[in-house]
């Protein structure tokens, strides 16, 4: 029998041999459905292969190997409106959003000022 990577094929014909599940038959003889001759089952139960991650390029792999650096205060996540403050009585306040709620209603709005004070309106 010859067998290659997890195919078998038979001695006498060349035939492809079906598959044997392990134990199945306790002598491991394979019958072949072409010719009806028997042939002892020598192949490895287990085939195993491993790759290197060279082998398979990845631009996503790439980016995600790059460590990135981010400086929070180059990160701007504020935008700026005309909004009077209620406390110094600057004309511009720093505002973001966020969906606190069910999805059918309004959008927090959260206001900050350069001299602390904080609001929050919800729409």
């Amino acid at each position: 029998m010859v067998a290659i990577g997890s195919l078998l094929f038979c001695d006498a014909c060349g035939s492809l041999l079906p598959r044997v599940i392990p134990g199945e038959n306790a002598n491991d003889m394979i019958k072949c459905d072409d010719c009806s001759q028997y042939t002892k089952d020598t192949s490895s139960k287990v085939v195993m292969s491993k790759s290197k991650p060279s082998a398979f390029p990845s631009s996503l792999r790439d980016k995600l190997s790059d460590v990135q650096n981010v400086n929070t205060e180059e990160l701007q996540v504020e935008a700026v409106i005309a909004k009077t403050c209620p406390d110094c009585g600057r004309k511009e306040m720093f505002y973001h959003t966020k969906q606190l709620r069910s999805a059918d209603e309004g959008t927090t709005v959260f206001y900050r000022c350069e001299c602390g004070y904080k609001e929050v309106q919800n729409n």
